[in-house]
């Protein structure tokens, strides 16, 4: 494993959870050797203490790459299964893609109370591609980035949902299509129902608006971070086992036998993140729709 060739677990662990990032070292900023950047340049960061400096609008390109990616395999796969769907013969895959929109759909009339319209697309479309980018937890972390290191790609990172940046700003997505959704079916009766929740009385209004606008703002956050922190939690753990590799022999089979126990019940993680990520987006927009 690449964890031998680093002087410390921690080294190798740390190293791991860095981004490849593209973006602007402002004048001053400490770069990777120690010295002072005597003139503002775009690049890539060569550690995490130039990734740092780049600061918020830096590009995390592996995680731009790898959700673009897995959102294009997700397109693929419906795509073929529509092409070659039939009636009179239905295959296994065909069978397996009915169950997975016959569920999400379910799930979308059971929670979403009134005509569904473009929800239940939505949630399919939430759906998949979060379960397709919490798939790649499963990938052995060595895998990719060891041999794109070899070839001079420092960092990379394949799990998207474990970068903050994607998952809130998915979140976030989803937070404009709740105020959207609120705006077209409640047009002034959404701020009326901001400005008189939950004392309804004139005098309240502004305690009301705080305290409205402030649970509108937990719900993206709580979405983005649930989502978050589950993956990362996941890949730390993961990297921890992998450390064994480089500790002896004598722990090779400890670690085989944890990394396969995690992966294991990490299948159930990752379906059930992705699924918990589908209900909340339902039952934000089943919440613009309905009236107090």
């Amino acid at each position: 494993m690449a964890a031998g060739e680093y002087d410390n677990a921690g080294e190798y662990i740390s190293h791991h959870l860095v981004n490849l990032t593209y973006g602007r070292l402002p004048a001053g900023a400490e770069t990777c050797s120690g010295s002072i950047a005597e003139t503002t340049q775009w690049g890539f960061a060569g550690c995490a203490a130039e990734a740092s400096s780049m600061g918020f609008m830096a590009f995390h390109v592996d995680s731009l790459m790898w959700s673009f990616g897995m959102g294009i395999i997700a397109m693929l796969i419906f795509f073929v299964a529509a092409r070659k769907a039939s009636s009179d013969t239905p295959g296994r895959f065909q069978g397996a893609i009915e169950m997975v929109v016959e569920f999400v759909g379910n799930t979308t009339k059971d929670v979403f109370h009134g005509r569904t319209g473009a929800i239940a697309p939505i949630a399919l479309t939430v759906f998949v591609w979060v379960f397709m980018m919490n798939l790649m937890k499963l990938v052995p972390v060595d895998l990719i980035p060891f041999p794109l290191e070899l070839a001079g790609v420092k960092f990379q990172k394949v799990t998207a949902t474990a970068d903050p940046n994607i998952t809130l700003g998915m979140a976030t997505f989803v937070f404009i299509l709740m105020i959207g959704f609120s705006i077209k079916n409640k047009g002034w009766g959404f701020l009326k129902e901001l400005s008189f929740t939950p004392f309804n009385t004139w005098v309240m209004v502004p305690v009301n608006l705080v305290l409205e606008i402030v649970g509108l703002l937990a719900k993206p956050v709580s979405l983005g971070l649930r989502l978050f922190g589950n993956m990362f939690a996941g890949e730390v753990i993961f990297l921890l086992i992998a450390t064994l590799f480089g500790a002896g022999l004598l722990y090779l089979p400890v670690a085989a036998g944890l990394q396969v126990a995690w992966a294991i019940f990490h299948i159930l993680v990752i379906v059930l993140q992705a699924f918990i990520f589908m209900v909340l987006t339902i039952v934000y927009l089943a919440m613009a729709h309905d009236e107090h």
